[in-house]
């Protein structure tokens, strides 16, 4: 059976960077991204079934009654993301051990509605702090739009401890090979 790899963080904390890096350079693990559902216009050279599923705010309301989604999040309004339990199945059924990149509360619904067959990962910055210089740093983002991120850093940290895992990015190198042994096992590489 094929693994689910859960990863959950705040903003800023390095997440996508060992998600890529664990992709890219340790094709051993079989990794791909769960294909994810939107409400949203394709953006640029998106296309659907790539980047994500395309779907009118209707479809998505639809789906969300007849419960076909792992987890979802009305962002805005009729501005819905989501993971649909069949694309999850038909991934894992290619032999892909599927990488969830979500919100701390998707990341325990999908850890739910698995268990034993998911493993959840949470990526901690070693204090708010330390993250709010990376947000800076970035200089990718408005104060205010820093500021809401802390806020919400700080109430996305209250989940840490749900999660099977967590690896602190105080070192990127060391967070990078501290999530690789883990994944590796807990797939049994």
């Amino acid at each position: 059976m094929n693994g689910l790899i859960i990863f959950s963080a705040p903003s800023g904390t390095g997440k996508s960077t060992i998600i890529n890096w664990l992709m890219t350079e340790h094709p051993e693990l079989r990794l791909a991204f769960s294909i994810s559902c939107t409400s949203r216009p394709p953006r640029g050279t998106e296309q659907n079934g790539v980047e994500y599923f395309f779907l009118s705010p209707e479809e998505f309301r639809q789906r969300i009654s007849n419960d076909e989604f792992l987890e979802y999040e009305e962002v805005y309004q009729d501005r819905f993301y989501g993971t649909l339990k069949e694309q999850v199945e038909s991934q894992s059924a290619k032999g892909e051990n599927v990488v969830f990149d979500v919100d701390v509360k998707g990341g325990c619904n999908i850890k739910n509605y698995y268990g034993s067959r998911a493993l959840s990962i949470f990526i901690q910055p070693p204090s708010i702090e330390a993250l709010r210089q990376r947000l800076e740093g970035r200089a990718t983002d408005a104060p205010e739009v820093i500021e809401q991120r802390l806020a919400r850093a700080e109430y996305e940290l209250t989940f840490a401890d749900k999660f099977d895992r967590i690896v602190v990015n105080d070192d990127l190198e060391k967070a990078k090979q501290e999530a690789y042994h883990i994944i590796k096992d807990f797939l049994g590489c």
